[in-house]
């Protein structure tokens, strides 16, 4: 009985102690990352450079096999356009989403049989920090500007947030307007 009156006294020491000791300074914590700030490039393609820029440098990079004007197509969408090309060695397929005649989304869809999805998320975690967003399926770095993600199998996705904020706020503008349009043909009934 003394026996078990001790072991219940040192687990509550124990159980006190811990909850003393999670209340100190909480900046220790690895949550608690610093502000790193993202890169907004993959070697010479940057987020928000022009598509003449992307052109030449798609062209002058031996991992992309950039075939020139073939590669661009236009969306219906305003003033966006799409270049889409093949990989060489480590990137299977490259896509980049311009507005404006700006890159505003790159994205790499990498080899899985010379590169694994753990070594790119390690490369990241250790230059970058911990993800601000991680499940199985996607790893997400984000800042004000810019947000990078890895998708499985194999994927990095460079983002201009502030670009793709105004995109969506924009089709939510164009949505409402439709569906006001739509409730007042329902009301012509």
């Amino acid at each position: 009985m003394i026996m078990k009156i001790k072991l219940i006294f040192f687990l509550a020491i124990i159980f006190l102690s811990a909850g003393l000791w999670a209340q100190d300074d909480n900046s220790t914590f690895p949550s608690d990352n610093p502000v790193i700030e993202l890169p907004r490039n993959f070697r010479e393609l940057f987020l928000g450079m022009s598509i003449d820029d992307l052109k030449a440098k798609l062209a002058a990079d031996s991992y992309f096999n950039f075939r020139g004007d073939r590669d661009v197509s236009f969306l219906p969408i305003r003033n966006q356009s799409l270049v889409e090309t093949t990989g060489s060695t480590f990137v299977r397929r490259a896509f980049f989403q311009l507005r404006d005649d700006n890159v505003f989304i790159m994205s790499f869809t990498l080899n899985t049989n010379i590169i694994d999805h753990y070594s790119v998320f390690m490369q990241f975690v250790d230059k970058y920090g911990q993800p601000s967003y991680l499940d199985p399926s996607i790893s997400i770095w984000e800042t004000e500007e810019t947000r990078i993600s890895i998708e499985r199998p194999l994927s990095v996705r460079y983002i201009d947030k502030i670009v793709f904020n105004d995109i969506v706020s924009e089709s939510g503008l164009i949505e409402s307007g439709q569906t006001q349009m739509r409730q007042d043909f329902l009301n012509d009934f």
